[in-house]
């Protein structure tokens, strides 16, 4: 179905926006607010854009970017959050690569 990088969901805190790629529209709602609110809370925090993107393999990256002329983008801070994130919510981010390896992939468990 894809052969790249698939964005998953992300936020801008220059836009003040977010998205969600309504090919997981089939995500229960709980997954989708949770989502939504680790992205939001994240770019409000450190500021930046940050994307959720699931690799060719399925493994979920956080994408992190800023733009240049963005002197209070905290780079340092992006880094140690993600690190927070991805301890606090390991079986959220599992079960979305699992998901993502099941129905996108096509892969046997």
């Amino acid at each position: 179905m894809y052969q790249e990088k698939v964005v998953l969901c992300g936020a801008s805190s220059y836009e003040e926006k977010y998205y969600f790629n309504e090919d997981f529209s089939a995500f229960p709602e709980e997954v989708k607010r949770e989502l939504k609110i680790l992205c939001v809370l994240f770019v409000s925090e450190v500021g930046g854009i940050l994307t959720l993107e699931f690799e060719e393999d399925g493994t979920l990256c956080f994408q992190v970017g800023s733009r240049e002329s963005d002197f209070f983008f905290d780079e340092i801070g992006s880094g140690l959050k993600i690190k927070s994130i991805q301890k606090e919510k390991r079986e959220l981010l599992a079960s979305l690569e699992l998901f993502y390896r099941v129905f996108v992939l096509n892969e046997e468990i």
